[in-house]
């Protein structure tokens, strides 16, 4: 979770009933795939790996990537914030051709990464989110992104938060929607609104209120804000029970989703672009 987001896992509420529909087109890679320009790539990982893997991934954190992992108190959510670090230096090293541990990172004054080392136009723009086990990041050459993933839990009331967070508009869409309907609707909202936070790199300097996002699926889902035409928004479900979205500067092009292969080592992706 990047500096200045609002973490749900402090807003529990009344239960609330989550279901969303799977139609995003994952899949497994037999060789890794080059990053041309226009092109978005998203890749899903879980993060219950094996102990081998995560003291691979581990080995290639830097020393403030290891001391922000050494804060957490549960061992699961240290070690699921390795493995997600990991993950993210080794799909970088792969498309870069280098190796995951000599990747550096610089960050924005509210904790938006990037990459130190690049600076052109076509230089490798990324973001990362996990919750709960599932790490989701995207991707793109050259235009700013946002990804957000969360488990949708029956223990958070939607309409409680949404009040509190959530633009009016957003409050009266919530408010339309069906019983079945407004815990995903809520889940979608909620993950579009951080994807865009996590895009503009600002935190909650952007106030959750001040910009809309609509709740309803489907694969084009508007944003109202002053810059609304610069972004293209998408939701999808990383896997069942997972909400996620992501946000990324037009023109966008072409959209693939991916399977994280711990058995891929990272000489292997290095050594095996498309």
């Amino acid at each position: 979770m990047a500096t200045g987001q609002v973490s749900l896992q402090r807003l529990a509420g009344r239960s609330i009933i989550c279901t969303m529909s799977d139609t995003t087109p994952w899949s497994t890679p037999v060789a890794f795939p080059k990053l041309g320009a226009g092109e978005t790539h998203v890749w899903r990982a879980r993060l219950d790996i094996q102990s081998e893997t995560l003291v691979r991934l581990q080995n290639s954190l830097d020393a403030a990537e290891l001391e922000r992992a050494s804060r957490f108190h549960f061992a699961r959510d240290r070690e699921h914030y390795v493995a997600c670090r990991g993950i993210l230096r080794e799909l970088l090293g792969a498309y870069l051709h280098r190796s995951a541990a000599s990747l550096q990172f610089q960050y924005g004054p509210y904790g938006k990464p990037h990459l130190s080392q690049e600076a052109s136009p076509a230089a490798i723009e990324f973001n990362v989110s996990h919750s709960h086990g599932v790490g989701v990041a995207v991707f793109a050459r050259g235009r700013e992104l946002g990804i957000d993933v969360e488990q949708m839990r029956p223990e958070f009331g939607g309409e409680d938060i949404a009040q509190r967070y959530f633009s009016a508009a957003e409050v009266a869409e919530l408010h339309t929607l069906g019983q079945a309907e407004k815990a995903s609707g809520f889940f979608r909202g909620w993950t579009r609104k951080e994807a865009y936070i996590k895009a503009r790199g600002l935190g909650l300097q952007i106030p959750l209120d001040s910009f809309s996002v609509a709740l309803a699926s489907g694969n084009t889902p508007l944003l109202h804000s002053q810059d609304s035409t610069r972004w293209a928004l998408r939701s999808f479900e990383a896997w069942s029970n997972f909400a996620a979205a992501i946000i990324e500067e037009r023109p966008q092009g072409q959209l693939s989703f991916y399977n994280w292969a711990a058995e891929l080592t990272p000489g292997d992706l290095a050594g095996r672009a498309i």
